[in-house]
């Protein structure tokens, strides 16, 4: 298996604001922008400040509301950022109402510019009716390097228009869009919240983009998707360069996306919406994320001709109550020849997702694979199925070779199904067969996890799971579990998510 090589990607940011007596701007609602920019003497305009701003300078924007569109005009440097912040324990809010959206824009643009920081601002209230417009709370594309969006709140990102009027809208977009790609690019600790995204994601990263982190946000109350990276929308006009890569998405917690809500839903009659999705995009771990209550739980599928999902790890992540499936890979059945190829599935703990019955009547699963499914491993997973579903892993889609299925543990309280090739089995040994695999796996064995009621889903010390996995390498399995605590204990590991140390 090709394991993701992350290049150039560093997965801590060690910008700092600046000292607030040293190198600084300040704005504030009772200022003016002719003042000199100090702590008693402050501006009146984040665009003021930024204007005057050099590599070096943090800008803290005191409590209030600005209703501004807000654009960074300029770059820092290596070691010197330019950092826009909310002043601390202050509410800062950058308020979109009554400002008018055309073509596609932004309340905060962070585009052509490098070693920029944008931390602790409540970003909200862009709304259009206009049809065929895009609306998005912050946007980053153009070659931009070396960002670091953090600790923001994203809300009330809307395009409300009628049905065939082009719905779209992102609470974050980054986009790499020219053939210079986005490199660096890190957003962290941030809420985006009820937004109405229509046929678009609340947190989008797309085209040209090579060495990213997503980590430790939290999206909820949303539509459509949750967290995607993407490839193969035409983000940008040279096929090479049209896709996601080199990034990591980790410590996020994704919740309550439905495609069925909103004004105009982009789902009519069953929630499809993605929580956490990789689309046509390369070498991406997706790791300890906790996805629940939404559409799918996560997907490393292809929507996109000519570019299949591949060298994709999804590792120790708690996915569970999800409407429909809870890992899915493949391409769209009847639509895509994607696929996905050569990722793997390793290390997760999924319960009771399949809620609902998918868009033809059908349990999803709760390890889906459809069409173009190649060389991947699905181990060392705990597959936890609602008892009147009990579906574990449906490969609904013939074709496909060399899936690897092995190290499983199994149970639901009722019903024991797989599906291979569109055949149901209900003997293990029969599936066992015709999967030509899983000859490690623990079928039938409750995985004593602490609460299946809240739920909690890390295992009691007693557990089938603990030290019955495969040991595979840290670049597979990772070096920390669920709760980022180390994967390995006296050289065994167990099964699923969580790690008993």
């Amino acid at each position: 298996m090709i394991l993701p090589c992350i290049m150039g990607v560093a997965c801590t940011n060690n910008d700092e604001p600046q000292n607030p007596d040293v190198l600084a701007y300040y704005v504030a609602t009772d200022g003016n922008d002719s003042n000199v920019g100090s702590i008693d003497s402050p501006l009146k305009s984040i665009k003021a400040a930024l204007e005057k701003a050099v590599p070096g300078y943090t800008i803290f924007v005191r409590e209030g509301k600005y209703n501004e569109k807000i654009v960074f005009p300029k770059s820092g440097e290596s070691g010197l950022n330019i950092t826009l912040k909310a002043f601390p324990d202050e509410k800062v809010i950058i308020d979109g109402t009554g400002l008018t959206v055309a073509g596609k824009e932004a309340l905060v643009t962070i585009r052509n510019v490098k070693f920029i920081t944008l931390e602790g601002f409540e970003i909200c209230n862009y709304i259009s009716t206009r049809p065929y417009v895009i609306v998005n709370g912050i946007t980053v594309d153009r070659g931009a390097e070396d960002i670091t969006i953090r600790k923001n709140k994203i809300y009330n990102i809307e395009h409300n228009v009628l049905p065939g009027e082009g719905r779209n809208g992102h609470g974050i977009e980054i986009i790499g869009n020219t053939n210079v790609p986005l490199r660096n690019i890190f957003v962290e600790e941030n809420e985006i919240h009820d937004c109405n995204t229509g046929y678009s994601e609340n947190l989008t990263i797309n085209g040209y983009v090579d060495g990213f982190v997503i980590s430790k946000n939290k999206v909820y109350n949303g539509e459509n998707i949750g967290i995607v990276a993407a490839g193969g929308y035409a983000a940008n006009p040279i096929a090479a360069h049209n896709y996601v890569r080199n990034g990591i998405i980790s410590d996020n917690e994704v919740f309550n996306i439905d495609g069925t809500s909103g004004p105009v839903p982009a789902y009519e009659k069953h929630n499809g919406a993605i929580g956490i999705y990789v689309d046509g995009a390369q070498d991406i771990i997706v790791e300890r994320n906790k996805v629940y209550d939404s559409g799918r739980g996560i997907g490393i599928v292809s929507e996109t001709e000519g570019f299949p999902t591949m060298n994709c790890i999804v590792r120790n992540n708690f996915v569970y109550n999800n409407s429909l499936s809870g890992i899915y890979l493949g391409g769209y059945v009847g639509y895509t020849t994607g696929g996905t190829k050569n990722c793997g599935v390793v290390n997760n703990t999924l319960f009771a997702n399949n809620k609902n019955l998918g868009c033809s009547n059908e349990v999803e699963g709760e390890i889906r694979l459809t069409e173009n499914c190649n060389d991947n491993i699905i181990k060392n997973n705990i597959i936890y199925a609602r008892p009147n579903r009990g579906l574990f892993i449906n490969k609904q889609s013939k074709g496909g070779s060399n899936n690897v299925i092995d190290y499983n543990l199994y149970y639901s309280q009722l019903l024991n199904r797989w599906t291979w090739d569109g055949v149901v089995y209900t003997n293990f040994s029969e599936w066992q067969t015709a999967c030509k695999g899983d000859e490690k796996s623990i079928v039938g064995n409750d995985p004593m996890f602490v609460n299946i009621e809240t739920p909690d889903l890390h295992i009691q010390h007693h557990s089938p799971a603990r030290q019955n996995g495969i040991v595979l390498t840290s670049e597979i399995y990772g070096t920390t579990d669920v709760d980022d605590e180390p994967r390995i204990s006296n050289h065994k590991i167990d099964l699923g998510a969580d790690q008993i140390n």
